[in-house]
């Protein structure tokens, strides 16, 4: 199948992962409340080894092991912290928060988010097939419970269900138009640098806004549950890495 086929179904497919966002609603509140953080650390794990296990091996077998890479990859934690500097976004995986942002604002954050995501999943995939599917699947983990605490925090900020399901899949459409950018410009840049630049982004994402998430329970029994959830998502994306 053509790299651009695979684009645009990735692009498409993660686009409509933003109407997991009503599941908030279809869940009764006490198994949510259950379920999403032990996903939220599902999701940081496979962020990290996503990382780590694939996106900087193949940047060095793509790069070089040349300073350019860990640049790259400093630059991709930079950009998504001054995006929550300035933005004042933060990336809440429950229905309702001490700390709501604005519901625009959090609408135009995610989309500049999914354009960033987008130009490094068309970049994977330019790069290489499974690298691509590997990228994908990773943000996806991570889409996935960020979409369902966005949802709630719209309709918790007053926007109707319909209206605050609408924006969303709006918001989430930016990654197929940053998927087909880096696509386009791959034969004029060499898009490889997209791809630790993305590995900051994920390492940030994971480090930053979902890993303190975890540490706000106090029951042992619920940390237990969140490291070995984290654990999982590391040991995924190594046996992955290990059996490709």
């Amino acid at each position: 199948m053509p790299t651009l086929v695979w684009i645009v179904l990735a692009g498409s497919a993660m686009t409509a992962l933003a109407l997991s966002g009503s599941l908030t609603f279809i869940l009764p509140d006490r198994i949510f409340d259950r379920i999403v953080l032990p996903l939220v650390a599902l999701a940081a794990g496979s962020l990290v080894g996503g990382a780590l296990f694939h996106m900087l091996p193949e940047s060095v077998s793509a790069l070089g092991n040349s300073l350019g890479v860990y640049v790259w990859l400093a630059a991709g934690l930079l950009a998504f912290l001054i995006l929550e500097q300035y933005l004042h976004w933060h990336h809440c995986h429950r229905p309702v928060s001490a700390h709501r942002p604005v519901g625009y604002l959090i609408l135009v954050a995610d989309a500049l988010h999914n354009l960033i995501g987008g130009l490094a999943i068309g970049a994977a995939f330019v790069t290489d097939i499974r690298l691509g599917i590997v990228t994908w699947l990773v943000a996806a983990a991570h889409e996935i419970p960020q979409e369902m605490g966005d949802f709630g925090i719209l309709v918790h900020s007053g926007w109707s269900r319909g209206r605050a399901l609408v924006w969303n899949v709006v918001s989430a459409s930016t990654v197929l138009l940053g998927a087909l950018a880096a696509y386009a410009l791959s034969g004029h840049l060499d898009v490889a640098v997209l791809i630790p630049f993305a590995a900051g982004n994920f390492i940030y994402i994971a480090l930053a806004d979902l890993v303190p998430e975890l540490t706000t329970k106090p029951a042992a029994h619920d940390k237990a549950i969140h490291t070995i959830g984290f654990c999982a998502g590391l040991a995924l994306l190594l046996g992955v890495a290990v059996a490709t």
